[in-house]
């Protein structure tokens, strides 16, 4: 009876067989997951071309980048550079035969300093001065010879000739030393002190001379010749001396011409008219 009631349950068993189940991404998961392969690899693709495409323009090398070469002796610059931040290093030189070029819009600031980051030289550049910091500045030629030094006491012009080609000439508020002044051939020779004093010294003698011109000493006040060991000595063929006093004439009638040169005790030079003697102590009246 049970067995007749279930006949179809034997046969379903017996009909089926093993089922087999696939394992995998199908359907539009596997569509999904090809697209994003695909699509990593052409961002692959590009990077690497756009990577390619950088060293290519700013020509990377195993020696260098662009203009930048790495040596054995340090970095190598062609062409022009800029630098936007400070640059500090040893030595700064350009290829052998061309010239060396600082160029900035403001001006260019060259600092020395210790070890304490102290600057000792400052040399700035500007748009309207160049300035140079430092306690001793010179200038020697390639020989070593000083040309000129300065420094807090003094200033060594070390060069044969200094010439000044200002229309105005050279103010010095203080003394200057010098072996000699001359000026340009043709050209006139002029000192002077408007407001002080014009004094010339010398240990061992001063000598003026003008070879194709006249001197001329023009003073305000007092003209003073002074030699305390030695002589004054005037050497011409006319000495003039045409504004001296004159004393009182000895005759009221005489009209000569002659005068007698006289000296007063207090060195003052005047004329008396000459006469059968010495008539000086007679017109002593200049001398007070």
């Amino acid at each position: 009876m049970p067995q007749e009631q279930y006949p179809h349950r034997s046969t379903m068993q017996t009909s089926e067989g093993p089922q087999v189940y696939k394992v995998g991404i199908y359907g539009w998961r596997k569509r999904c997951l090809y697209f994003f392969v695909l699509l990593l690899m052409i961002l692959i693709l590009v990077n690497l071309a756009m990577t390619i495409w950088i060293l290519k323009v700013m020509n990377f090398t195993i020696d260098g980048m662009g203009n930048l070469r790495i040596t054995e002796k340090g970095l190598k610059l062609e062409g022009d550079s800029e630098f936007l931040k400070p640059l500090y290093a040893k030595e700064i030189r350009s290829r052998p035969g061309n010239p060396l070029y600082f160029q900035s819009a403001r001006n260019v600031t060259v600092n020395i300093l210790n070890e304490n980051t102290k600057v000792l030289t400052r040399l700035v550049t500007g748009p309207q001065a160049v300035e140079a910091h430092s306690q001793k500045f010179e200038v020697k030629t390639l020989s070593g010879k000083l040309l000129f030094s300065a420094d807090d006491n003094e200033v060594v012009v070390g060069a044969e000739r200094l010439r000044v080609l200002g229309a105005e000439g050279t103010v010095f508020p203080k003394s200057i030393e010098t072996p000699n002044v001359r000026a340009d051939p043709f050209k006139e020779l002029r000192l002077e002190s408007p407001t002080r004093a014009l004094v010339m010294e010398a240990p061992k003698g001063i000598e003026i001379n003008a070879e194709a011109g006249s001197l001329k000493a023009t003073c305000r006040t007092e003209l003073r010749l002074e030699s305390k060991d030695g002589e004054i000595t005037l050497n011409s063929a006319k000495i003039k001396l045409p504004n001296l006093p004159q004393g009182s004439s000895s005759s009221a009638g005489s009209r000569q011409k002659i005068y007698e040169l006289c000296v007063c005790p207090n060195g003052r030079l005047f004329l008396s008219q000459a006469g059968s003697s010495s008539t000086c102590q007679i017109n002593t009246s200049v001398c007070l």
